[in-house]
């Protein structure tokens, strides 16, 4: 492990104050719970075993002296099991959320994937997830003892209380810190004899519906967040994390809360004006579009898009005209000549059409140039 001193970043004279500063800042800054960053929780871990041994004064003075620490040293202090008690006893408790000593640990979240159709994002509509969770013992109520054996007895070690005491030396002198017992494992009792149908568990696995309610114009990527619905804990239930993505629609994109449709014009019907039957979320409907559209040009249908999510009304369902141009195989002789003819009234020059095979081969036979 690199120097203490370095660790902390301070020099070999800093007071026991300037130590304290250097450890507060480093150990929020590397806290796991804030730095998810690969080596974080590694670094906080030698921050502590760092400060642990410089805020103890006979510790301090053997590593000065011998470059290393007393033998027997424990590495976060008196008493401390791992790296976030000694952070904890001396800052207050958790700061990020983490579950301290003296509580009982809820479950764990669960997070499972649904897929929605965009109408039912845009209604808010109510869909069903099914959930495998570790739920309350029906025969123990989650007492882990069973109804017709011995009741549970009280930890002999922390008498019930579910937390052991220990004293640790810091920079301020004799602090009281608590830790969850290892004997009864925080729960403050014992089972004597252990409930039949989970084995003393106190939870067993089921499998269970679950209603979800949807925000309305919810779109993919999203989390939705149902309390209590993760698996059961000594201290409560977690939750239900749905993520969420979206089947897509068969003829509508949608691009934020507005909808968009393609629709592919004939250059007869960009040029001369048409009517068409869009799609929409209500049902088809019809659209006109203007004589002399242009490829890109929009229609909107003001409001017939998805609701917006944290905001008021809705957007709109854009039409983007695409015009399709015939290719020479598209096009007949007939078809080719009003188009000659409509080049010329217009003054465009064209390429002349080239012969097909049988077209050249009877020139040829016919002595024709």
């Amino acid at each position: 492990m690199a120097d203490y001193y370095e660790l902390l970043g301070v020099s070999r004279n800093a007071s026991s104050e300037e130590i304290k500063r250097a450890y507060r800042s480093l150990a929020l800054k590397y806290h796991p719970d804030r730095n998810k960053e690969p080596g974080a929780q590694e670094r906080f871990a030698q921050i502590n075993t760092a400060y642990a041994a410089l805020s103890d004064p006979e510790r301090r003075a053997h590593y000065d002296r011998f470059g290393e620490e007393p033998s027997g040293a424990t590495g976060f202090g008196n008493g401390a099991t791992d790296p976030f008690d000694l952070f904890e006893s001396l800052f207050g408790g958790s700061l990020f959320g983490r579950q301290s000593g003296r509580g009982r640990a809820k479950g764990e979240d669960l997070e499972v994937d649904a897929e929605i159709t965009l109408e039912q994002a845009r209604a808010g509509a109510e869909i069903h997830v099914q959930v495998d969770r570790l739920a309350r013992c029906s025969r123990c109520g989650g007492k882990r003892s069973d109804p017709e054996g011995r009741p549970n007895q009280p930890c002999p070690t922390c008498h019930g209380s579910g937390v052991v005491q220990f004293q640790q030396r810091t920079i301020l002198g004799n602090i009281v810190s608590q830790q969850v017992c290892g004997t009864c494992r925080g729960e403050g009792t014992l089972v004597i004899d252990p409930c039949r149908a989970c084995h003393g568990r106190g939870t067993v696995l089921t499998q269970e519906d679950v209603a979800v309610q949807l925000p309305r114009g919810i779109d993919a990527g999203y989390r939705i967040r149902v309390p209590g619905r993760g698996n059961e804990g000594p201290g409560g239930s977690g939750d239900l994390y749905v993520r969420l993505s979206v089947v897509p629609h068969p003829s509508l994109q949608r691009e934020n809360e507005h909808l968009i449709y393609v629709a592919e014009l004939g250059v007869a019907q960009a040029a001369l004006g048409t009517s068409l039957e869009v799609p929409t979320l209500d049902g088809p409907q019809r659209v006109e579009i203007k004589a002399g559209t242009q490829p890109g040009d929009q229609v909107r249908l003001r409001g017939q898009g998805m609701p917006r999510l944290q905001g008021i009304g809705s957007g709109d369902l854009i039409v983007v005209c695409k015009v399709r141009i015939p290719s020479p195989k598209q096009l007949d002789k007939e078809a080719r000549e009003h188009l000659q003819a409509y080049a010329a009234a217009m003054g465009e020059a064209v390429s002349e059409p080239h012969p097909g095979f049988f077209e050249r081969l009877g020139k040829t036979l016919r002595g024709e140039s």
